[in-house]
């Protein structure tokens, strides 16, 4: 499983920093900070169980190159959280909270990976303290957006503001 996460970042053009770990998924979708990063010198760790997840800690510029590159207008989104890369009952997936500097809004994205390493998006959710717009595709996957307490998986619509974005358990 480490080597598919491996191999999606790689094909991403996502650096990591240590070695890829594992922890409870119900605590790794909580935080929402940067992940303890795992010394390589441990090596990659294995998930144990269907309620764990395989993370990887990224290299934050490493993410602003694959913005630039897969939506062609470098700068436009820089990130502002840090991102969500892992894989959740073996399924690869990558989370990107960023800035988006030419519609003045937060952006939350979320690519979800197929066997060859081809990425869909899944999620995309703009954010603003008056508005919230959202495309979402999340059904068939474990996952939802919580926006103000509320969990979406599918639809496209514009919701009331929000400060902040979760991609959650669903």
């Amino acid at each position: 499983m480490s080597n598919l996460l491996r191999n999606i970042l790689i094909g991403a053009g996502v650096a990591t920093v240590g070695a890829i770990g594992t922890k409870a998924a119900v605590d790794y979708f909580k935080n929402r900070g940067e992940e303890e990063v795992v010394p390589e010198e441990q090596g990659d760790a294995e998930v144990t169980s269907s309620e764990e997840v395989a993370y990887a800690t990224v290299e934050p510029n490493s993410v602003q190159d694959f913005l630039d590159r897969s939506f062609g207008n470098p700068g436009r989104y820089v990130p502002n959280r840090p991102p969500k890369v892992f894989d959740y009952q073996g399924q690869q997936y990558m989370v990107i909270w960023a800035e988006d500097s030419q519609q003045s809004k937060n952006q939350m994205l979320a690519f979800k990976y197929d066997e060859s390493g081809q990425r869909k998006m899944v999620a995309s959710v703009g954010y603003t303290g008056e508005k919230t717009d959202y495309n979402l595709n999340l059904d068939g996957t474990p996952f939802a957006i919580e926006v103000n307490g509320q969990r979406l998986t599918s639809g496209q619509s514009v919701a009331e503001g929000a400060s902040d974005v979760d991609f959650v358990l669903a």
